[in-house]
């Protein structure tokens, strides 16, 4: 884009509220206008913030022509269609997690972005967590040695979620697990096979015809001999809250602490046995940021712990990801660069999860990610 201000609107203000304040603070952005379909909510979050132009219709908000982008924060069902939406009407695409829920949508996504030369990215947390950007820091510097072999896991307790979460397969929703696997190496999945394990009791069942309690993956890295072991689960399962991400090279492994709020581990090679692991506090890493937005590492947007969203406090702030995500995205569309992920990135990264719960449901069968993610050599 030109050096002229970019217009963003925030499309979905429960989550979407803890990226108000970065998006205003942050150079040569306007946040341009909110949407909520609640009218009292939404005129609430505007008056808190002073933003004057407020929609409860995502469909007017799209022929506004002073808006050159959106992000969507709105609930998993609607990612796709709104996506496909906005980039139809000639908008740029922040999106929070999945890309979608079918294969489908994922390809006229990554198709409308060529068609249209709009930018697309997929706003994964936990590839711009301090956790994961301590693990990529050590990778770039050559300090973990040859990668053998990468896991990660997402473990939640979601009962009592609302609408479309009851019964949800794990892996309809693995993004948290599949972006860091293939984030690290910035690599893509090439196929898949995938085991669900445990049943979920029968009330939940029912509301996808899906019965693990647990589903585990193995995921093969295209032009690479590294493979990846993700799981989830969602239901039935005792397990503190743990998003986790560990990597295992020939100088040094990471692995993530069993307990939520406990330091990383460092292994490294070769040392005497009991001097092999180290406890890490891992640092912030908002000397990436621009200054305006680098306090938001450690600070959502709310004080009072029981005004801010579920997801950010189950989630232990999401590692701080908030202001990077932000970043990412508005320097691919000042720069005219692509973000990570990109549409086919989170394309690739998404259908991981769809295609492994099809895996599961024919035993664990391998199935090829399809063309359309992967980027073109």
């Amino acid at each position: 884009m030109s050096t002229k201000t970019i217009n963003i609107a925030i499309i979905g203000l429960g989550f979407g509220a803890e990226f108000i304040p970065i998006y205003q603070k942050y150079p040569g952005v306007k946040l341009a206008a909110i949407c909520q379909r609640n009218k009292s909510k939404l005129d609430e979050i505007g008056n808190a913030f002073g933003i004057e132009k407020r929609y409860t219709d995502y469909d007017e908000l799209l022929k506004d022509p002073d808006i050159h982008a959106v992000h969507i924060n709105t609930p998993i069902p609607d990612h796709g269609i709104q996506s496909i939406k906005a980039l139809k009407a000639g908008k740029h695409v922040a999106c929070t997690v999945p890309m979608a829920t079918t294969v489908e949508e994922c390809e006229e996504i990554v198709r409308l972005t060529k068609e249209k030369n709009l930018t697309y990215m997929m706003m994964e947390t936990v590839v711009y967590a301090r956790e994961f950007l301590y693990m990529k820091e050590l990778y770039e510097k050559g300090e973990l040695g040859k990668v053998q072999f990468i896991k990660a896991s997402h473990q939640q307790d979601m009962d009592g979620w609302p609408n479309y979460w009851p019964g949800l397969p794990p892996m309809y929703y693995a993004t948290h697990c599949v972006g860091p696997v293939l984030g690290l190496l910035r690599k893509e999945a090439e196929y898949v096979s995938c085991f669900g394990s445990g049943t979920i009791r029968e009330e939940l069942i029912k509301h996808y015809n899906s019965p693990y309690a647990v589903e585990t993956t193995h995921v093969k890295l295209k032009d690479s001999d590294v493979s990846a072991h993700v799981y989830r689960s969602l239901f039935d399962v005792a397990r503190q809250y743990r998003e986790s991400f560990e990597v295992y090279g020939s100088k040094k492994s990471v692995e993530w602490p069993l307990i939520e709020g406990k330091p990383l581990v460092v292994h490294t090679a070769k040392k005497p046995e009991p001097e092999i692991p180290q406890e890490v506090e891992c640092p912030d890493f908002a000397k990436l940021l621009p200054e305006p937005i680098q306090r938001f590492t450690t600070k959502g947007v709310y004080d009072a712990d029981d005004h801010q969203h579920l997801s950010f406090t189950q989630g232990a702030g999401h590692g701080g990801s908030h202001p990077h995500l932000v970043h990412e995205f508005l320097s691919a569309l000042v720069q005219g660069k692509q973000p990570y992920p990109n549409a086919t990135q989170s394309a690739n990264i998404t259908c991981v999860g769809i295609l492994a719960h099809e895996s599961a449901k024919q035993g664990g069968k391998i199935i090829p990610l399809p063309e359309f993610t992967f980027s073109k050599q």
